[in-house]
């Protein structure tokens, strides 16, 4: 058997140790459950050392295992970085541009403006990412996120697109006006699940008491939409969504304090990258976007 380890075998136990699990490893790396099982057994094996400790909640690395991961991860930050300045050669707006987002973002503000960028730049093809979850640009999950955020992180850069602007929306049939704040006139609530990475919302919810009226619970902002839209009950939903919805009534003001920036982000190095400064120079100039956020 040939000891030495290569880049995939690396790889491999970074992801393993970065997802924490095998099932999830085995999505990130594409790959199906026993293949990576089979793996890091082959792996093992070959060091004689074993690399994880196995518990009910997941996979964590022994400390030979922690050696692997750190090397696996100086190598995957080399491999990104160069791969990154390379990339950034482009003379031409043409290829694959990876762009991560939420589902919402997705529905309400991409989706409506790809055709008309596919007329102006029709040798770039979007790749799109579907999460609600951080995507990692450093490590080139994505070469674009566009996502909520307070601030962006040191190394990426980009510009802020607007302002997501929140309020209580219901269905017009509800009757339900001006019964927000009405203790005599109770309503149904859907709010985010526990599973559901909102802190705000989640604090918000539970500081005006609406979390003890909740009869349905989703764990995204599209799944509680789709809820108000069928009459279950009102919620909190960004204006961009809700907002030019003719089936929708909005409840009061603007709630500021889930208010949050809107960012449109890429890596420093990817920045001058012919077809990522097309999709990145498109979107920010988007008018269709823009009125979308406009209050």
């Amino acid at each position: 058997m040939n000891n030495e380890l290569d880049w995939g075998d690396y790889r491999i136990v970074l992801q393993i140790a970065d997802a924490g699990s095998m099932n999830k490893a085995a999505r990130l790396a594409g790959l199906s459950h026993p293949t990576v099982f089979r793996r890091i057994n082959v792996i093992e094996a070959k060091l004689g050392v074993r690399l994880f400790e196995r518990f009910r909640s997941g996979y964590r690395p022994t400390a030979a295992g922690e050696e692997i991961v750190a090397i696996a991860r100086q190598i995957a930050d080399l491999t990104n970085e160069t791969e990154r300045r390379l990339s950034g050669g482009d003379l031409r707006p043409s290829g694959v541009v990876r762009i991560a987002t939420t589902d919402t973002l997705l529905h309400a503000l991409l989706t409506p403006v790809q055709s008309e960028f596919r007329r102006l730049a029709p040798e770039i093809v979007l790749e799109i990412s579907v999460s609600n979850e951080i995507s990692d640009l450093s490590l080139r999950e994505a070469d674009i996120a566009i996502r909520p955020a307070a601030a962006p992180a040191e190394h990426l850069v980009g510009r802020k697109l607007g302002v997501i602007r929140q309020a209580v929306y219901g269905r017009h049939d509800l009757q339900a006006k001006g019964a927000v704040t009405d203790p005599d006139q109770p309503l149904a609530w859907i709010g985010p699940s526990p599973a559901m990475p909102y802190p705000q919302l989640h604090a918000w919810m539970k500081n005006h008491a609406n979390d003890k009226m909740v009869v349905c619970r989703m764990n995204t902002v599209l799944g509680i939409y789709a809820a108000v839209q069928a009459g279950i009950g009102v919620a909190v939903l960004p204006a961009y969504l809700a907002g030019r919805d003719a089936r929708l009534t909005r409840l009061g003001d603007d709630i500021d304090e889930i208010a949050v920036d809107l960012w449109l982000l890429t890596h420093a190095d990817l920045r001058h990258t012919a077809r990522v400064r097309a999709v990145l120079d498109y979107l920010a100039n988007s008018d269709s976007i823009r009125a979308q956020l406009e209050p």
